[in-house]
């Protein structure tokens, strides 16, 4: 991975980091960054963020096993958010909530909008 410049100024030193499976492009889940939590990252290839409610780095799976090893990493062209695209080790569920991905909630949307 190369040391970007990311933006941390824009979100008060936090930017988005998004999660995607390597493997098959779900999008698994979102958490923040820090500088800290960015630089341990690129460091250690295990995707780490900042907890806003503990305030303090965080690697996910540290406790489950369910660890987020990188397989690459991109920023946007503003350099302001993070995208991992990880392989899961463990049993492979990510959310807390024992599902793979924390997107599994649907939300109704009503596409009436004429696509041209």
């Amino acid at each position: 991975m190369t040391d970007i410049a990311i933006d941390f100024a824009k979100m008060d030193g936090l930017v988005p980091a998004i999660v995607q499976d390597a493997a098959t492009g779900q999008v698994l889940m979102v958490g923040f960054q820090n500088d800290a939590s960015y630089r341990k990252t690129l460091e250690t290839g295990f995707v780490t963020f900042w907890s806003r409610t503990r305030q303090k780095l965080w690697m996910k799976g540290e406790t489950s096993g369910n660890r987020l090893r990188v397989i690459e990493a991109s920023t946007d062209c503003d350099q302001d958010t993070v995208l991992y695209r990880v392989q899961v080790e463990g049993d492979g569920l990510v959310c807390h909530e024992g599902t793979v991905s924390c997107f599994t909630r649907p939300i109704a949307v009503n596409a009436t909008a004429e696509v041209r």
